[in-house]
C-alpha cells in the first residue's frame, strides 16, 4: 500500500434551499460557520487544502499536527475549520486573527488506507469516519465528527434556530461523493449569512477614521451588480487592516453596472471578498440590517453571486 492518495478533489457543495424539510434516509448535520478544508493525511505528511486549493496547512498548525496522529497511513477527509464561541457555537467572526485554537469538524471520509470511498454511500463514509476519528471524542478535542442535531429534519432545524446555529445541512444518506453543488446535500438557513464584494468605501464621518462604510457587490448573470453598504461590525483594528488592504486596489472607475449614487465615495477593483451577516435582501435585492463578520481569502471574487434559493 502507497502512502500517497491518487487524486485531488474539489469540495461536494450544499444548494440553499428556503424551508426546513424532512426526508427519510436523511441526515441533519449543524452548519458551521468556519473555513471549509480538505485534510490529506500521506504517510507522515499532512496537507490541508482550502475550497479554493490554497495551502493552508501553516495557518492550522495544531490541526494538522491532530490530523498527524490519527492512526492511518493515508486519509482525505473532508470538514470545516472552526472556532466556537462559550456557547459551543461556531463564529467566522472568531477565526478571523485566530485568537482562539482553530478545531475541525469533519464531515466525510473520502479516502482510508488506500480505500477510495467516494463511490460509496455517505451512511457508510459516515460509519467509516466515525472509526476514523472515535479517540477523537473528548469534548474540546482538535478534531471531532460534525453533529447530526436530530432523525427528523424539521426537529434538527428546531434545535439550530434554538441554539443560534447558522443553519443545517441536510445530506441524501444514500448520495456518493459528487464534486461541485450537488441536489443531495441541501442547506437551509437560521441566520442569513453571505459571501460579498468589497467594490469601495465611503469617507469616514465623525470620530471613525479611514472609512465610513463599505459598498457590496455580487455577480449576478455575469454582471457585477450593487448590493448595499456595510457600516457595521469593526473596531480600530479592522477598521486600519482593511483600508491599508484597500489602497493596492483603489481606481477611479466604478466596477458596478449599477452604482449607488453616494457621493464621496472611493470605488475598488472587486478582488476581496467579505462575510456579511444580514436580516435579510430587500424586494430590490439590497442587503438590510448587514453586519461585517471578516475578510474570506478562501473564495474568489468571481465565485459571489447574489444569493438565490431553490
Amino acid at each position: 500500500m502507497t502512502d500517497r492518495i491518487p487524486f485531488r478533489v474539489t469540495p461536494m457543495l450544499a444548494t440553499l434551499v428556503k424551508k426546513p424539510f424532512h426526508q427519510p434516509g436523511w441526515l441533519y448535520e449543524e452548519k458551521y460557520d468556519g473555513y471549509r478544508i480538505l485534510a490529506y493525511k500521506e504517510g507522515r505528511r499532512v496537507t490541508l487544502v482550502s475550497r479554493n486549493e490554497n495551502d493552508r496547512t501553516e495557518t492550522f498548525a495544531g490541526v494538522a499536527k491532530a490530523v498527524a496522529g490519527l492512526p492511518y497511513e493515508t486519509l482525505l477527509l473532508d470538514g470545516e475549520m472552526v472556532v466556537c464561541d462559550r456557547a459551543g457555537v461556531s463564529r467566522f467572526q472568531l477565526l478571523q486573527g485566530l485568537k482562539s485554537a482553530p478545531r475541525y469538524a469533519v464531515f466525510d471520509c473520502l479516502y482510508k488506507d488506500g480505500a477510495d470511498l467516494r463511490r460509496t454511500s455517505l451512511t457508510d463514509r459516515r460509519a467509516a469516519l466515525e472509526l476514523v476519528v472515535r479517540s477523537s471524542f473528548a469534548q474540546g478535542a482538535t478534531i471531532f465528527v460534525s453533529d447530526i442535531l436530530a432523525a427528523n429534519g424539521l426537529d434538527a432545524f428546531a434545535v439550530a434556530r434554538r441554539r443560534g446555529f447558522e443553519g443545517l445541512v441536510a445530506k441524501d444518506g444514500s448520495s456518493l461523493y459528487v464534486e461541485g453543488r450537488s441536489r443531495n446535500w441541501l442547506k437551509v438557513k437560521v441566520h442569513q449569512e453571505d459571501e460579498f464584494i468589497i467594490v469601495g468605501y465611503t469617507a469616514p464621518e465623525g470620530a471613525r477614521q479611514h472609512f465610513g462604510a463599505l459598498l457590496l457587490g455580487a455577480y449576478d448573470e455575469g454582471k457585477l451588480r450593487y448590493a448595499g453598504k456595510v457600516g457595521t461590525g469593526f473596531n480600530g483594528e479592522s477598521l486600519s487592516s482593511l483600508f491599508a488592504a484597500f489602497q493596492p486596489l483603489v481606481t477611479k472607475k466604478s466596477p458596478l453596472v449599477d452604482p449607488p449614487r453616494d457621493k464621496d465615495v472611493t470605488y475598488l477593483s472587486p478582488r476581496l471578498v467579505a462575510q456579511i451577516a444580514y436580516e435579510e435582501l430587500t424586494a430590490d435585492r439590497k442587503l438590510r440590517q448587514p453586519v461585517f463578520l471578516g475578510l474570506r481569502d478562501d473564495k474568489s471574487a468571481r465565485e459571489v453571486t447574489l444569493p438565490r434559493t431553490r
